[in-house]
């Protein structure tokens, strides 16, 4: 901001004055330059060479209890995009979780 002003204009306290406007303003506030570098270019995504290798998991809960179960336990294929959805607890442990899995994938 003291760059843009002070190409075209210059007064004895003028960072001062600046500084003490860009603290005061509402919207210098909300919309601040990074200072942080840039992210860069995106990079693709490495494609699965067989189905099965890269897998998505994650949880459906809070669902109404029915037979017992209360939650759903997705898992996704990257490459082929095939799906298991398996009726599970909230309150299932670990190796319970690894015991599904093994099941029924």
């Amino acid at each position: 901001m003291i760059e843009l002003v002070t190409r075209n204009y210059w007064w004895p306290g003028v960072t001062r004055d600046i500084g003490r406007y860009v603290e005061g303003c509402n919207l210098c506030q909300r919309m601040k330059n990074r200072m942080e570098e840039l992210a860069g270019k995106l990079k693709l995504s490495e494609v699965p060479e067989k189905p099965w290798t890269h897998l998505i998991v994650d949880f459906i809960m809070k669902l109404p209890v029915v037979a017992g179960k209360d939650a759903i336990l997705v898992v996704c294929d990257w490459l082929s995009k095939m799906t298991h959805f398996i009726a599970t607890t909230e309150g299932t442990s670990a190796k319970g979780l690894a015991r599904l899995f093994r099941n029924n994938v």
